[in-house]
């Protein structure tokens, strides 16, 4: 097995593709040994000294170091437990999926919504998850449009910048309803 690993824009964040589904359909971001309870793998990562996050995309895994360690130590021992979890034949994730956050829209609003979502399919998501990570929509009131950063993307010195500069003004651009971005701080 052979395992690719590709920098991201977050330096403390590495992206590692195993050549095969992760999750296939859907992510799964850990900031925690005690968040990973029910994925083997990423509990398999936690239990590396060194590691502080994990989350799983569609065909990769990107992982989060603590600022104690530093990638030479740590990528070796990361790129053996991805092969261990895989070769062992281990499931990814185990038992149902927790309902995630609420979204907070206005009913009234549901046009709107489906828009951003529409370009956030399309247009981010595709990018975010080339660096590793992924964009959830948590919500849009009164013009301001609230997202949720995870994988390399949450914690990332650049994602505000993302955010505002990017996001906002492609949103803010085809969809004259929106004034601004923020970022969903959980």
């Amino acid at each position: 097995m052979f395992i690719e690993t590709e920098g991201t824009p977050n330096p403390a964040t590495l992206k590692f593709l195993p050549g095969r589904d992760v999750m296939g359909q859907g992510t799964a971001d850990f900031a925690g040994a005690e968040a990973a309870a029910r994925s083997p793998l990423a509990g398999a990562l936690f239990a590396l000294d060194g590691v502080a996050r994990v989350f799983l995309g569609g065909d990769f895994i990107t992982v989060t170091k603590t600022d104690a360690t530093d990638w030479p130590a740590l990528k070796p021992q990361i790129l053996g437990a991805i092969m261990e979890h895989f070769v062992a034949g281990r499931p990814v994730i185990e038992g149902a999926d927790e309902a995630g956050a609420a979204e907070d829209v206005a009913p009234e609003d549901a046009e709107i919504v489906a828009q951003i979502k529409e370009l956030l399919d399309t247009r981010v998501r595709p990018a975010v998850a080339g660096d590793g990570g992924d964009i959830v929509f948590r919500g849009y009131r009164a013009g301001v449009v609230t997202l949720h950063m995870q994988g390399a993307c949450s914690g990332c010195p650049s994602s505000r910048a993302t955010l505002k500069h990017g996001i906002e003004n492609m949103l803010r651009h085809y969809v004259p309803e929106v004034t601004a971005v923020e970022q969903a701080e959980f």
